[in-house]
């Protein structure tokens, strides 16, 4: 768990964060992505809003009830990763669709696909025992 945390905190701030400076117009026009001021790509985007979220909250969950020793941490932990890998994969299916290639977006969803990889086969194992 202690590398696991690391990971969630970055995570789950880093979705708070993204939020915020979407909602505020913060993100500076050259890091954009392409069409980004296409209604239907704002609407995309915006899509994501829920289930960042979720994760996020997943993730403070499982966080909190690690501290306090409650079990249920590690399914909380694993909600989390899964949803998180399934926002990334979201975002760069829709991407190679498109034939978009923007190395600063694919970075971060990228992360957000391979870090759970690295946690999810332990929580399974673990939840099945």
């Amino acid at each position: 768990m202690k590398i696991l945390k690391q990971f969630f905190l970055v995570t789950d701030i880093g979705f708070i964060v993204y939020w915020f400076i979407t909602l505020f117009h913060l993100i500076p026009e050259s890091l954009l992505f392409k069409d980004y001021e296409n209604p239907i790509l704002v609407s995309w985007n915006w899509s994501f809003l829920p289930l960042d979220l979720l994760i996020s909250l997943t993730g403070f969950i499982s966080l909190y009830m690690y501290y306090t020793t409650n079990e249920l941490w590690k399914k909380f932990s694993l909600i989390s990763l899964v949803l998180t890998f399934c926002s990334g994969l979201q975002a760069i299916s829709f991407w190679t669709m498109r034939y978009d290639f923007d190395l600063l977006w694919w970075i971060f969803n990228l992360y957000l696909m391979i870090y759970p990889l690295f946690f999810i086969k332990s929580l399974l194992t673990d939840a099945i025992e």
